[in-house]
C-alpha cells in the first residue's frame, strides 16, 4: 500500500496518470530483477493495482525449435509442466521478491525519474500543442542573454528576445503576458515559445478588451505591427448598427489605451475594413489623404496618388506608413505625389503619340487624339473594330481602316526583323511555333540562353516571367507555355502521347 501512496503523490504532484508512475516502477523492478537473475531472462514485474504486491516472473514461450533456451522451450518440455501447453504460449515461473541492494535501488530510482518525465512531458506536449494562439499569464524565472524563461505553472515556455519588444526587459518575478504561437515536440522535451511582438498577439488583446469580438459582432479582418513603435488593424461590424472602430477605440479610447499599456505606448491605428481594394488601401493609409489610386490586379499592386504637401504623412518615418498598409491589405502600393504622376502622364502621353508618329507616319494632331482615346499600343489599334476607331472626333471608316493597316505592316515588318535577329541568335523554329510567344519575346528568350524547347521546358513559371518582363506572360500563363514545351518529353515515337 506504501508503494501506491508513493505512486498517488508522483501522479498529483507531476499531473500525470497514476498508472504511468506504476508502469514506471514495475519497469523498475523488471530491470533490478534481470540484473539479479542475468539479463538474458524475459523477466517481467507487475504491481497489484489494489494491494501494491509486487509480483516477479520469469517468462518462457513454447517454439518448435528452441534457439535460446533461457527464454525458450520444446512442447515437450512445456508439456511435463503444463499438460494443455501449445505454440506461442507462455510459461510463468514465480519469482521470490528481490532484495533491493543500494545499486540496484540507484538503477530504479533512475529508471522512474526518467519514465515520469517523459510522461510529463508527454502531458505537457499534449496540453499545450491545442492552445496555441491562445494568451497566457506567467512568471518569469530566468532572464539569459535576453531570453526569458516563463513559468506557466504547469510548464515552463521560452520567450525569444526577438519575440520581444524593443526596449523591453524583465527581471526575476515579474509578471509576463505573451501568446503561445508555437509547441514543437524535441528530443529534450517540449518546448512552447511565445511571443509579445506576433500580429495575433495584439488582435486577441483586443478579442479581451472589446467583448463584441469576442461575440463574434466584430471581426478583425488583418493585422500589421511594427512591434513597439506602430500597428494598424482592419476591422468590420457583422451588425450595421455597430460602428466597428468606436467600439474597439472604447470610450474616451479606454478599450484600446489598455491594449497599448500592454504593448508598451505601441500606436495603434484601427482601420475599417473594406471589401474594395481601393477603398481599404484608402482607408490604410490614413491619416493621410488620397487623391486617386489606380490598381493592377493581375500583379496585386495599387498606385496612390496623394497631394504634395501629404507626401511624408502617407510614407511614414522610415516608410512605416506605407510598410504598414501593404502588409494589412496584401497589396504593393507605389506612393506618388500629384505632380510627379502629372509628369510621369505627360511623358506617357509624349512618348506613346511618337510611336504613332514614327510608326502610322501621321501628324501629332492624329497622334493625340489615338492616345487621348486611350490606345496605348499598335496592337491595339491594328486588332480593333473598324466602327469602333471611326467613332473618334474626326475619323471616317476610311481613315480608321487606313490607320488599321498602317499598324497591321508595321507589326508585321517588326516581326520580320526579330525573326530575323532570332535566327541570328540561334534559337531554333521548334521554339518558335510556340503560339504565345511573340517574335520580340523569342529574341529576349535567345538573348537569355533560351534556344531550344528544351530550355523553355526546363524553367520553372516565376523564371520565364522574370526573363520576359512586363511585356511578357503572367505566372499562369508562363506556367502554361512550359507545361506545353514540356510535353514531348511525355510523348512515344509517332509524336502521341504515351
Amino acid at each position: 500500500m506504501e508503494l501506491l501512496q508513493v505512486a498517488d503523490a508522483v501522479a498529483r504532484e507531476k499531473s500525470i496518470d497514476r498508472d504511468e508512475v506504476l508502469e514506471a516502477m514495475e519497469l523498475a523492478i523488471q530491470k533490478a530483477g534481470r540484473s539479479k537473475y542475468g539479463h538474458e531472462h524475459d523477466i517481467r514485474a507487475r504491481i497489484d493495482r489494489k494491494s501494491g504486491e509486487i509480483h516477479l516472473a520469469r517468462y518462457l514461450t513454447v517454439v518448435e525449435t528452441v534457439e535460446n533456451e533461457l527464454i525458450e522451450l520444446t512442447l515437450a518440455q512445456a508439456r511435463k509442466i503444463k499438460p494443455d501447453a501449445k505454440f506461442g504460449d507462455a510459461l510463468v515461473d514465480d519469482l521470490p521478491p528481490i532484495d533491493f541492494g543500494r545499486i540496484a535501488a540507484q538503477t530504479a530510482k533512475q529508471v522512474i525519474v526518467q519514465r515520469v518525465r517523459d510522461a510529463e512531458r508527454k502531458r505537457q506536449y499534449n496540453e499545450y500543442k491545442d492552445r496555441v494562439g491562445e494568451i497566457v499569464n506567467g512568471l518569469v524565472k530566468r532572464v539569459e542573454y535576453g531570453n526569458v524563461t516563463v513559468d506557466l505553472g504547469r510548464a515552463e515556455a521560452i520567450l525569444r528576445r526577438d519575440e520581444l519588444l524593443p526596449r523591453e526587459h524583465f527581471k526575476n518575478g515579474d509578471r509576463v503576458r505573451a501568446l503561445i504561437f508555437d509547441v514543437r515536440e524535441e528530443p529534450r522535451g517540449p518546448q512552447i515559445f511565445l511571443s509579445r511582438s506576433h500580429p495575433i498577439f495584439m488582435a486577441k488583446l483586443f478579442m479581451q478588451e472589446v467583448p463584441e469580438i469576442y461575440d463574434g459582432i466584430i471581426e478583425i479582418k488583418s493585422v500589421a505591427r511594427d512591434p513597439g513603435s506602430r500597428a494598424k488593424i482592419a476591422v468590420l461590424s457583422n451588425d450595421s448598427s455597430i460602428d466597428p472602430v468606436g467600439a474597439c477605440v472604447g470610450m474616451r479610447g479606454s478599450r484600446v489605451q489598455a491594449v497599448v499599456g500592454e504593448l508598451q505606448g505601441e500606436k495603434i491605428d484601427i482601420i475599417p475594413w473594406s471589401n474594395d481594394a481601393a477603398t481599404f488601401v484608402v482607408n490604410a493609409l490614413a491619416p493621410a489623404e488620397v487623391a486617386k489610386v489606380v490598381l493592377d490586379e493581375e500583379n496585386r499592386r495599387i498606385e496612390v496618388v496623394v497631394p504634395d504637401d501629404q507626401l511624408s504623412l502617407a510614407i511614414g518615418r522610415r516608410g512605416q506608413n506605407v510598410r504598414l498598409a501593404s502588409q494589412l491589405t496584401g497589396w504593393d502600393i507605389d506612393i506618388l505625389t500629384e505632380a510627379e504622376e502629372s509628369d510621369r502622364r505627360t511623358e506617357e502621353f509624349r512618348t506613346r503619340s511618337q510611336l504613332f508618329i514614327d510608326a502610322l507616319d501621321v501628324d501629332d494632331v492624329i497622334a493625340h487624339l489615338l492616345v487621348a482615346e486611350g490606345f496605348s499600343s499598335l496592337e491595339e489599334i491594328a486588332f480593333i473594330e473598324t466602327d469602333e476607331l471611326a467613332e473618334i472626333e474626326g475619323f471616317d471608316a476610311d481613315v480608321a481602316e487606313e490607320l488599321k493597316e498602317r499598324a497591321r505592316v508595321w507589326l508585321e515588318n517588326q516581326d520580320e526583323i526579330y525573326t530575323e535577329r532570332r535566327r541570328e541568335l540561334g534559337v531554333e523554329d521548334e521554339l518558335a511555333e510556340v503560339s504565345e510567344l511573340a517574335p520580340v519575346l523569342l529574341v529576349k528568350l535567345g538573348e537569355n540562353g533560351v534556344k531550344t524547347l528544351d530550355d523553355l521546358a526546363d524553367l520553372a513559371g516565376d523564371e520565364l516571367v522574370d526573363l520576359l518582363g512586363k511585356d511578357g506572360p503572367s505566372k499562369d500563363e508562363a506556367n502554361d507555355i512550359i507545361m506545353a514545351a514540356r510535353a514531348h518529353w511525355f510523348a512515344d515515337g509517332d509524336g502521341k502521347s504515351s
